[in-house]
């Protein structure tokens, strides 16, 4: 069923990339999806930032307060600047969490050109995060 719900969320991945190549988004690494999506382990992130120059992961719980607080201003980020929003349960994807050192959530990630770059912890105001964002654009 874990392998089932993996390929569910690869296609979906899919699905979204070809959505913003056909809005009129090229596909390639100077642009950004509209809207945030869901990353299922580290394979799934690798390729986001691989094919993204800017990746804003959040890292989040469904049971955190303000974790769900922080998704519109994170899904506003995902309209309306150049990063690509990829979100990540931190329930369901431990060993990443543990891997990028997530201890509390939210933990937002910023990743310029492959490599974090930028990290922010606990909650952000909408002005921070585009300030951020802007900083390594």
């Amino acid at each position: 069923m874990a392998e089932d719900i993996e390929e569910i969320r690869r296609q979906k991945l899919a699905e979204l990339r070809n959505r913003a190549a056909t809005d009129g988004a090229e596909a390639s690494a100077s642009k950004s999806l509209s809207e945030p999506f869901h990353i299922n382990g580290g394979a799934d992130l690798s390729e986001a930032i691989a094919e993204y120059d800017l990746v804003l992961a959040d890292f989040y719980a469904e049971w955190c307060g303000p974790c769900q607080m922080l998704e519109p201003i994170v899904e506003r980020i995902a309209a309306e600047t150049d990063a690509t929003v990829a979100t990540v349960d931190i329930d369901a994807n431990q060993q990443l969490a543990a891997e990028y050192d997530v201890r509390g959530v939210p933990t937002l990630v910023l990743f310029a050109d492959g490599q974090p770059a930028e990290r922010l912890v606990g909650m952000q105001d909408e002005a921070q995060l585009r300030s951020v964002i802007e900083t390594h654009a």
